[in-house]
């Protein structure tokens, strides 16, 4: 994990993400990808099939991991992320929620 400089421009976003994200591994891949990058958030299975989670940290690291969420993991085929300011409240670290 990269320590962030006290100066890094902070941000969050909620993220929906669609196509074969679910039964692949996507929540597992984006809590690592976004662990190493220092962020903070959570992702979970939506019911219709889409994955959504929320990414809080400098805007460098979030900008990364919106990039790597169009990539995915090697078996999923991503067809759309949609991006969305998030103001909600954020936990410390990252976690999967089962909730949604």
């Amino acid at each position: 994990m990269t320590p962030t400089p006290p100066d890094a421009e902070q941000r969050a976003v909620q993220v929906t993400i669609t196509g074969r994200v679910q039964g692949v591994g996507f929540r597992a891949w984006v809590t690592w990808e976004a662990q190493e990058r220092g962020l903070q958030g959570w992702v979970c299975n939506l019911s219709d099939g889409g994955v959504q989670a929320v990414f809080a940290g400098p805007d460098a690291a979030v900008e990364a991991m919106l990039a790597a969420c169009h990539r995915g993991p090697s078996l999923a085929i991503v067809r759309r992320v949609q991006t969305a300011p998030w103001d909600g409240p954020i936990g410390p670290g990252f976690e999967v929620r089962y909730d949604r």
